[in-house]
């Protein structure tokens, strides 16, 4: 593992830090899990927070009963992994599961168009994984419920088709109990961003086909070198961080294009955004985008001398290397790194708004898409104008969507179509294609969410962050909705609450605003893209 500072200016902030922290004795310290790192406030949650540290050597217990895991879903035929989970419990799994090339369905979502697509791709070879840290996640436990109707529609008991991975004593874990599914505790003193290399992100990917041994072996080689005063990757890219963000460049640009990881960046944001961003402080990780040259961008090559530093490694020790920097980042930008105290208020809003009346009247409709919110514009281009004028000199705008991150998939593709041909027609029909058309109007980071699944990454930062975003929400009809059994919504509903729930909590704090609502998601993402590009 190795951090290359590549840039005069980076590695005179890191340096400026790093003698710091040296003299705080933090590498001997953070090794030896003292959870005074952070200050008195933090200690309690810390103490709680410090597991992840000893992961490559305490998950290797896991290791038996996850291949006896393996076997069973083997021996019945299952090979058709899915997993329900939101934030640390899927973003890991997920980087794992792409990195080896081997197939997951990643339920992140409270789309019911997303969720339908998962309930068809084959039921009797279907194996859920339910993965929540605290046993309680609206999103979590609504997709097990509705799979668990869906298997005994189908003639199946869920007994034999589902695997909860939760921490000991929570709600979760009896009711697996209860219900006879498949159950492997986690660790609770690992919380659940930094939770990679535990049971969240192994048994997922054991099932799916990754070879997980060889993480643990990767992240195991690289941590005898996080307790070392010199030649540590952890603390140079903790410093890297947290000195760059102490100097004013505070947006992480993350690139890996040529990198054999694949995703890793998505992992980072949840990470790093979530760990740090709070009382108006934080970094901001940036996925998917090219650098401006501003003055505030710090650009990370993963594997990549495209950055002012290169970050080199297999995906195991990146895991570790990268959850020990943030801690150490969150030391000298003196936040707590473990919690997350902003993302409950969407959570109230949400629970508040699953009972209360449609929203009002939007401010104007243009064609498919009704705009909710306050903006003197009167067409689509003027609001996009309006929206990115309203970024500050030291801010960015976020796109939040609460769609099914799939269907630009659906799109038509002339038959004989080369790859080319058919990722043009996929980008045409993404609402993610958004995030580039705008950026390509400024030089203020333009950030793209897919919702909820953002709520347990960077809606930490964009609530408790320094409060610098312009957010450009939108939402969309849903045709074909899916009760949630034994509750009083449908994933439609849910949907929206969330949506409507961030919006108020975004609001509450002043941040600029507005919703864009797709009564036709199709001609509506068109609609959109094409307002994009004549602004």
């Amino acid at each position: 593992m190795e951090v290359t500072i590549r840039e005069e200016g980076v590695a005179i902030a890191a340096s400026s830090v790093a003698g710091r922290l040296l003299d705080d004795g933090v590498p001997q310290r953070l090794a030896a899990g003292d959870p005074a790192l952070w200050g008195e406030e933090a200690t309690a949650e810390a103490a709680a927070r410090l597991g992840w540290l000893t992961l490559p050597l305490t998950s290797r217990e896991l290791l038996p009963e996850i291949g006896k895991l393996v076997e069973w879903a083997r021996a019945q035929g299952l090979t058709n992994v899915v997993l329900a989970g939101m934030g640390g419990s899927s973003l890991a799994a997920e980087v794992v599961c792409d990195t080896y090339d081997v197939p997951l369905t990643v339920l992140d979502t409270t789309d019911a168009h997303q969720v339908r697509r998962a309930l068809a791709e084959g039921l009797d070879t279907t194996v859920l994984v339910v993965a929540s840290k605290s046993g309680a996640t609206v999103e979590t436990d609504s997709h097990l419920r509705i799979f668990e109707a869906a298997f005994r529609a189908a003639g199946i008991d869920p007994g034999d088709r589902i695997v909860v991975v939760t921490d000991p004593d929570s709600p979760l874990e009896q009711a697996a109990i209860d219900a006879g599914y498949q159950l492997v505790l986690a660790r609770p003193d690992v919380g659940g961003r930094y939770s990679a290399l535990s049971a969240f992100g192994l048994v997922p990917s054991a099932l799916a086909g990754a070879e997980i041994e060889k993480l643990l072996e990767q992240a195991g080689e690289v941590a005898p070198l996080l307790a070392l005063t010199d030649g540590n990757p952890g603390l140079e890219l903790g410093a890297v961080l947290g000195g760059a963000a102490l100097n004013g460049r505070d947006k992480l640009i993350l690139e890996d294009q040529l990198s054999e990881i694949n995703g890793l960046p998505d992992w980072i944001e949840q990470l790093v955004a979530e760990s740090l961003g709070k009382d108006g402080r934080g970094v901001l990780p940036v996925v998917g985008a090219d650098p401006n040259g501003v003055s505030d961008e710090l650009v990370v090559g993963i594997g990549s001398d495209n950055g002012d530093v290169r970050v080199d490694g297999r995906l195991g020790a990146q895991f570790l290397v990268w959850e020990y920097a943030t801690a150490v980042a969150g030391r000298l930008l003196e936040v707590n790194p473990f919690d997350q105290p902003d993302v409950a208020g969407a959570k109230r809003n949400t629970a508040e708004l699953l009972d209360a009346p449609a929203p009002g009247r939007p401010a104007f409709t243009d064609g498919p898409v009704e705009v909710y919110g306050e903006t003197r514009a009167r067409d689509l281009p003027g609001l996009l104008n309006e929206l990115l004028d309203a970024v500050p000199g030291d801010g960015y705008l976020a796109v939040l969507a609460y769609l099914d991150r799939l269907a630009a998939f659906d799109a038509p593709v002339r038959e004989g179509a080369d790859f080319e041909e058919m990722t043009d027609a996929w980008m045409a029909a993404d609402a993610a294609t958004l995030r580039a058309l705008l950026a390509l109007r400024t030089d203020r980071p333009v950030t793209f969410g897919w919702g909820p699944r953002y709520l347990h990454s960077t809606g930490q930062y964009h609530k408790g962050g320094p409060g610098n975003g312009v957010f450009l929400q939108i939402t969309g009809v849903v045709t074909d909705d899916v009760p949630v059994p034994g509750r009083p919504f449908t994933l439609g509903a849910l949907q929206l609450a969330q949506a409507l729930g961030d919006l108020g909590a975004l609001a509450g704090r002043g941040r600029p605003a507005v919703r864009l609502h797709l009564t036709d998601r199709v001609t509506g993402v068109a609609h959109l893209l094409a307002a994009a590009q004549e602004a």
